[in-house]
């Protein structure tokens, strides 16, 4: 699944469509765009314009003005396992998150799962093979903890240090803390070094600070270099890897219902 990473280089595309007026809606996908019927989404979104893109955590939505300028619904739109977002411009550029480029999406109608069409001919589409996107209106945030970019040191210990459960389970928690994934969790323990089965309860706060320092290096690092999958330790999470730091075996198990490396040596 798509990371805080993956989901904030989205949002950047997303910004690309903002501030234009919305022509047409096609929202046909009835399992994508759920629990809404065809034509729902667009009859809230059409002649209006969304107004800015946002993110908690792996959770994306667009603020929307209706076709008066009154506030319209949120569109929350969500990328699934292999979804992406492409936004273009009225002559087939793609824009949002870096400089125009030509748009070389593989050109499939079927796997455009949701489309508005802009006044000036551009497009934003929700383009995704597997059909395990996401978009609907009104998305529901009250579950969500912090950000995990945007939290603070001293939630992040008050969060993530409370509860007997394992410290990687903690991490995965999106009502704890909004954003971590498998291996970005994988990553921050590696970088810590943090056993992934340590209790969360028994870390002191010194623990939780390098851990919560080595949560928005990683983060850093991910958003950067283009996602969670450019992680020093990433590429060494498999049978007969060494760490690449101290040279031990790397080893494998189940913390928190999630398959999980770990160093041999640094994170016993």
């Amino acid at each position: 699944m798509p990371e805080l990473p993956e989901v904030e280089s989205a949002r950047q595309v997303l910004e690309g469509a903002l501030d234009r007026e919305i022509r047409a809606v096609d929202d046909n996908d009835e399992w994508v765009c759920r629990p809404h019927r065809p034509g729902d989404i667009a009859r809230s979104l059409v002649g209006g314009r969304l107004t800015a893109a946002h993110r908690r955590g792996k959770t994306m939505w667009c603020e929307t003005v209706d076709r008066k300028g009154g506030p319209g619904p949120r569109l929350g739109v969500h990328l699934g396992m292999g979804g992406r977002i492409v936004v273009t411009d009225g002559g087939g550029m793609r824009v949002g998150g870096g400089p125009e480029r030509p748009d070389r999406t593989p050109r499939k109608p079927e796997w455009d799962r949701f489309t508005a069409t802009f006044a000036d001919g551009g497009q934003l589409r929700l383009f995704d093979k597997r059909r395990l996107g996401r978009v609907r209106l009104e998305p529901d945030l009250d579950g969500l903890g912090p950000d995990a970019e945007m939290i603070t040191r001293e939630d992040f210990r008050l969060r993530v240090g409370r509860g007997r459960s394992a410290v990687k389970a903690r991490l995965l928690d999106q009502s704890v803390l909004a954003g971590v994934g498998n291996l970005l969790a994988d990553e921050t323990l590696w970088q810590t070094p943090l056993s992934p089965a340590a209790p969360a309860d028994g870390l002191g706060d010194a623990t939780l600070d390098r851990l919560y320092d080595a949560l928005e290096q990683a983060l850093k690092a991910a958003i950067a270099n283009g996602g969670v999958h450019t992680g020093e330790v990433i590429a060494f999470r498999h049978a007969d890897a060494s760490c690449p730091r101290c040279g031990a075996p790397m080893t494998h198990g189940t913390v928190g219902g999630r398959s999980t490396w770990w160093c041999t040596a640094e994170q016993r």
